[in-house]
């Protein structure tokens, strides 16, 4: 799913914001875990990688490195991770492998799903109220908890604050579905109601290319195919 070409560099010697070289954010979701598609773990603490998810992890790692192969200009010059075990867990090995630290970053935290928090997905989808979650989320708000708009404000603030520290450089972000989902939905100019219709599978690589035009979103998704085919640089 990667894009043909980039927007073309503004040419303008005017403020800085134009001048400013682009970045390039690899959101990657955690790997699979044991409740994984049955749960909504949300916030909970002590959920972990499970033996498939280590392995996606570790697979993640060695697409990204790849990208430093093709082009130095690839490297990854940090990795960002939320706070939870499982985005660590995932970040890790990619560090590894960058030779990097995984740096904790709040901002990329799951949504806060309230009262939701350790139900059965199965149980949910009974409600009424998951109807709106479907189709209309950004009405909605989570019972003692975040709405959906919320966690996108969060999800971008976060991004464009970190684009903003590593100006002309490729970094990593390790999240949660819904807030990468909601990232790329900012990202191509889709309205939050239909950021449900993203897929963002566990330990997935989505590209975005951050420019003074506004972004441009690479990939989406990519859990098999080679990364140098973005041309980051």
């Amino acid at each position: 799913m990667a894009a043909s070409r980039k927007p073309k560099k503004s040419t303008s010697s005017g403020a800085k914001a134009t001048d400013r070289k682009p970045t390039v954010v690899l959101l990657v979701r955690h790997g699979k875990t044991p409740t994984t598609g049955a749960k909504l773990p949300g916030r909970a603490p002590g959920l972990h990688l499970g033996d498939v998810g280590v392995a996606q992890a570790e697979a993640a790692a060695e697409r990204i490195a790849a990208l430093k192969e093709e082009s130095a200009n690839n490297a990854v010059a940090a990795v960002y991770a939320s706070p939870m075990e499982r985005t660590q867990e995932t970040a890790a090995p990619i560090a590894r492998a960058s030779k990097l630290r995984v740096r904790t970053e709040p901002g990329l935290l799951e949504a806060d799903f309230g009262q939701w928090t350790g139900k059965n997905l199965s149980d949910l989808r009974k409600l009424p109220e998951w109807k709106k979650v479907q189709r209309y989320p950004s009405s909605f708000r989570f019972p003692k908890g975040e709405s959906f708009a919320e966690m996108q404000t969060r999800i971008v603030d976060t991004l464009h604050r970190l684009v903003a520290k590593h100006p002309g450089e490729t970094i990593v972000a390790v999240s949660h579905a819904d807030p990468i989902k909601a990232a790329i939905a900012d990202a191509m100019g889709t309205h939050l109601d239909l950021f449900q219709r993203i897929v963002v599978s566990p330990c997935s690589i989505t590209a975005i290319w951050y420019g003074a035009e506004g972004p441009a979103v690479l990939t989406v998704n990519s859990t098999g195919d080679d990364l140098s085919s973005l041309a980051l640089s």
